[in-house]
């Protein structure tokens, strides 16, 4: 088994160097975008790539060990999210050092999982920006999804998400004032809510 999974490993990474895209790649590493290697492959491509593979637990733990960016994203479109524990998600959360990893994290796997909103209420709480990003983003995908959060849940959301707005991190920000955005498309009833927080603490609505 292991051996099968270190040829596919090989094989990914070999597809990897034919998608190349180097000026994107630059592009990155310009912005402090830092990885050991870094092929620029678009995010609609890898999605493409990965579609040729089984997810797998044992795969997706292997791509995710690679200090590769290709190879952490492609981890997170093969990742079952049923086969996912918790202590695992925590462990890949404290290694998560880009935005980018942040956002397609919580879009491409961990909405998926049974214990998302735990997930998002945790690291909302967070004094770093990624967590807070991901939860975010995480949240705001639970929302579009239809899940609507009790009264603790709301009061909580709320008190951290205006905190958020007043962060120093842009895309700590821009995270929440999306997720809020989300919050208040669940109905009208959301909306004046979330127009009564933001009154109370002298921010405009959007």
């Amino acid at each position: 088994m292991k051996e099968e999974i270190h040829e596919q490993i090989k094989q990914i990474k070999r597809s990897f160097r034919s998608a190349m895209n180097g000026p994107v790649s630059q592009s990155m590493r310009d912005k402090g975008t830092l990885y050991k290697l870094n092929w620029g492959v678009a995010l609609p491509k890898l999605r493409e790539m990965a579609q040729q593979y089984t997810p797998s637990y044992e795969l997706a733990i292997e791509l995710w060990k690679e200090p590769i960016r290709e190879c952490k994203l492609m981890a997170l479109m093969l990742m079952p999210p049923e086969d996912m524990p918790m202590e695992v998600v925590d462990i890949w959360m404290e290694q998560t050092h880009t935005q980018e990893l942040a956002e397609v994290a919580a879009v491409q796997l961990y909405q998926h999982l049974s214990y998302a909103p735990l997930l998002a209420f945790k690291w909302m709480a967070s004094a770093d920006a990624l967590p807070q990003i991901t939860a975010y983003t995480l949240l705001g995908r639970l929302f579009m999804k239809g899940m609507e959060p009790n009264e603790r849940g709301i009061n909580e959301f709320l008190d951290q998400a205006i905190t958020a707005l007043q962060s120093s991190h842009a895309g700590v920000q821009h995270a929440a004032s999306n997720c809020l955005c989300r919050f208040a498309e669940l109905g009208q009833i959301y909306a004046q809510i979330m127009e009564k927080a933001l009154k109370m603490h002298g921010l405009a609505s959007f």
